[in-house]
């Protein structure tokens, strides 16, 4: 299983943030509807699960999509269940720390 991981750096007001958007490898650039998965914020690096969690880890913001990675970061109690969506049957969730 891999996915499209790309880490950004980010100011907003006085914080640096630290963004990391991940999707599925099969997702990258397709389109539903209104929902883009677009290359331009999600391809970086191409990882397995576990190096995408070393990265995840560092994230003060992320965003996740598909149906891999959201279930494989449910798994790994990265995010919970309540904060998970559905867009045109593709799980999609986004993790902000304060």
């Amino acid at each position: 299983m891999k996915f499209w991981i790309k880490v950004q750096k980010v100011m907003q007001e006085h914080r640096e943030e630290i963004v990391v958007a991940v999707c599925d490898e099969d997702l990258l650039g397709k389109e539903f509807g209104y929902f883009k998965i677009s290359e331009h914020f999600f391809k970086g690096e191409l990882v397995d699960a576990d190096t995408a969690f070393k990265l995840l880890e560092e994230a003060t913001i992320a965003n996740l999509v598909g149906n891999k990675i959201v279930n494989e970061a449910l798994k790994r109690n990265f995010i919970q269940e309540n904060g998970v969506k559905k867009i045109h049957n593709i799980m999609h969730a986004q993790v902000f720390l304060l």
